[in-house]
């Protein structure tokens, strides 16, 4: 059999591998990219195999990191069915044409942007209209039932303990009178997280693809509600705002449980508590009809027949005009809005209105990457420019750690120790930065008797029983990222002398000073002008 890596290997985004046995093609995930312009491009290329010749995908869960190419790959010819839990089915209904839209409304500020300089029309990734065709495909999957794709192979999904309905997948392949087990891990939980149950514990496998977000990381342990209650109780005795970026399935629920949890502890006042993200509002419906996955502690907190909604002062907003509205509330208010990494959606305009106010705060409860507004703020960027407008950063910010939905290093290791029989044979470490993979590589061969590896995009194991090699990939990625950092480094280089030449010229000649001010600014503004025509 073949494994092909084709996403999330050696980054935090794109998840998608393809099995091959004998002559049937199964694709496990098939995420969007994500990130910096270069990353998001992946997208845009054509897949590394014929979508007509897919015969099924296997979905962990509804995260767009992992099924936001699915309505790409049936566009482009995938006919077959798409494996989901209940509730990764219901979560992909409204995650799928809300993605789609985003990839409409992308193109179309592209277009309008590229027609003023003559460049080509680009047409979005996939349509709105694709997404719902994609949803067709879908087949809903129980845990723990096993679902044969054929005499050979055999799949059974566990609970992840990541969000609602993700998915831990067993592989079962019968191949040459001997079986071989793959075990996916697909984005696995922290255990005692609320609302979720912890991840499923697995017996035994010959292989594992094992996530590695955190693997250089141990998540700090202290009363996260306490600390919440502190941010808030600060912000209100200052008059401001408390607006929480997060992410519209899976955080924003945790979120909105401590909440509740803490209100009718009277812990904190009884401010407005606004959920503004209309994909939030009905992840969360969702979630709220699902209570079956829900686990013991939160049952016990809704009483076992109440609702995540009820919460005191809670308010929907659905619509834009809402959302606007909620800059003229008096006093203090909990505003809870997308994206969970300040990049998009209607966070922005809460930022807009509340980063220049030294009175708000910010407070971020999830992974942020690289050159995302969220990081740059938590690393203390003291202006940012919101929707076309400078805004001076006198906000408080706040960045909790704990609530992440991924394990960290001594979880993932906790969980890997009881996959004892068998021992796996290899740990192939995906969906990490080699930032995190690599010392995580180095940590886990220290302490289980198994070797790990850490694939690049496009390479293939091929694995017969528990032998297997790797077929290096042709596909270049790296390269020409490798050269673009050198030329920063030069660069950066450079930067640091002139300043100083600078520096030492206007110490020198103070009358110099304009005229220095004004040469910076043009070489800013060509700089700009470079880098907006690219």
């Amino acid at each position: 059999m073949k494994l092909q890596f084709l996403g999330a290997a050696q980054m935090v985004t794109g998840s998608s591998f393809l099995l091959e046995v004998a002559d049937k093609k199964i694709l496990i995930d098939c995420g969007l990219f994500q990130g910096s312009k270069a990353v998001r491009m992946l997208n845009y290329r054509e897949f590394l195999y014929d979508p007509q010749t897919i015969d099924c995908v296997i979905l962990t869960h509804a995260h767009i990191d992992h099924c936001g190419l699915i309505p790409k790959l049936c566009k482009n010819g995938f006919k077959g069915p798409i494996y989901a839990t209940k509730v990764t089915n219901e979560l992909c209904r409204i995650m799928l044409p809300d993605s789609a839209h985003i990839q409409e409304y992308d193109a179309s500020l592209i277009n309008k942007k590229g027609q003023r300089s003559g460049k080509k029309i680009i047409e979005p990734i996939y349509t709105v209209d694709d997404a719902f065709l994609a949803l067709q495909q879908f087949v809903e999957v129980d845990y723990v039932e096993d679902l044969m794709l054929d005499e050979n192979i055999t799949v059974r999904f566990n609970d992840a303990g990541h969000i609602m309905g993700s998915a831990i997948l067993e592989i079962f392949v019968n191949e040459n009178n001997e079986t071989v087990k793959l075990l996916f891990s697909g984005d696995l939980g922290q255990p005692n997280q609320p609302i979720i149950k912890d991840p499923s514990i697995i017996s035994g496998a010959d292989y594992v693809i094992c996530e590695s977000t955190y693997g250089n990381r141990i998540h700090k342990f202290y009363d996260k509600e306490a600390k919440l209650a502190e941010i808030i109780n600060d912000t209100v005795a200052r008059g401001g705002n408390i607006i929480i970026p997060s992410f519209a399935v899976g955080r924003t629920q945790s979120v909105l449980y401590y909440l509740s949890k803490l209100v009718k502890e009277s812990k904190i006042p009884e401010i407005p508590i606004v959920i503004d993200s209309p994909l939030a509002i009905a992840a969360t419906n969702i979630i709220d009809n699902n209570q079956q996955e829900f686990d013991e502690e939160t049952l016990a907190l809704l009483s076992y027949d109440g609702s995540i909604l009820d919460v005191p002062n809670l308010r929907l907003t659905k619509t834009f005009d809402e959302s606007k509205e909620l800059n003229n509330i008096e006093g203090s208010a909990i505003i809870i809005s997308a994206s969970g990494m300040a990049d998009a959606g209607r966070v922005l305009h809460h930022l807009k209105h509340n980063l220049w106010r030294p009175e708000s705060s910010v407070l971020f409860v999830g992974y942020q990457a690289e050159d995302s507004m969220g990081k740059r703020l938590i690393d203390g960027i003291k202006r940012v420019k919101i929707i076309g407008e400078e805004i001076t950063v006198r906000a408080k910010i706040y960045n909790l750690d704990g609530f992440s939905a991924h394990a960290d290093r001594e979880q993932i290791v906790d969980w890997l120790k009881q996959v004892v029989n068998p021992i796996p044979n290899n740990i192939f470490l995906v969906h990490g930065e080699l930032s995190a993979s690599q010392p995580f590589a180095e940590y886990v061969e220290e302490v289980i008797p198994t070797k790990t590896y850490i694939p690049k995009y496009g390479d293939i194991a091929i694995i017969d029983g528990r032998n297997w090699h790797i077929e290096e990939t042709q596909v270049v990625l790296e390269p020409a990222v490798k050269d673009l950092e050198e030329i920063f480094s030069l660069a950066e280089s450079d930067f640091i002398i002139i300043k100083k030449r600078l520096l030492d010229l206007v110490l020198a000649q103070p009358n110099k000073l304009k005229e220095t001010e004004i040469r910076i600014g043009k070489v800013l503004r060509y700089a700009k002008k470079i880098l907006n025509d690219l």
